[in-house]
């Protein structure tokens, strides 16, 4: 992915750290049958590259997974293996039976983070639907959220405002 997110560091300063030293970076995983199999375009995973580059992140890696626990459970721990910064996943949080990007999720985070999904779920009615989980590994901050294009973009924007001090306090930022 080159793209060029200087023009964003201007005009987004909340995602950078609290001294304002580095831009926060930022993986997206597409949790989807349909986008493996070829039957669906990866819409999420491109609007949530969106959102997040919008909001000054440089979005590092995106990566699409079949629906299971084991494939997402796995991909998260590679994704996060000496990475710090923002996981984001899309997809699998419902309540069909392959939904099950929060019990993959669940497998590898270390503590959660239930604020964060709260957070997300309020944002719209149908989030109450959503099985979404937040947590950590360890210098990396997991989000699921919903396969929509809106419901992805929507979750991500009803927490991006605390993210960057959340992700500073993991790099071991002392901030109060």
């Amino acid at each position: 992915m080159a793209t060029d997110h200087g023009a964003h560091r201007h005009q987004h300063d909340q995602a950078h750290t609290a001294d304002g030293e580095y831009p926060l970076a930022a993986k997206v995983l597409t949790v989807s049958d349909g986008v493996i199999a070829g039957t669906r375009e990866d819409r999420s995973g491109e609007a949530l590259a969106a959102a997040l580059t919008a909001a000054g992140y440089e979005v590092v890696e995106r990566r699409v997974v079949a629906d299971g626990v084991d494939t997402v459970s796995e991909a998260l721990a590679e994704m996060s293996a000496g990475f710090e910064g923002l996981l984001v996943s899309t997809g699998g949080t419902g309540f069909t039976e392959r939904d099950l990007t929060p019990e993959g999720t669940r497998a590898v985070i270390e503590r959660e983070a239930p604020g964060l999904a709260e957070a997300m779920r309020l944002v719209n009615p149908l989030g109450r639907l959503s099985r979404g989980v937040a947590g950590i590994i360890g210098h990396t901050i997991v989000l699921n959220t919903p396969g929509s294009t809106k419901g992805c973009v929507e979750c991500f924007d009803a927490v991006a405002d605390v993210l960057p001090h959340a992700l500073a306090l993991l790099a071991g930022e002392r901030l109060h």
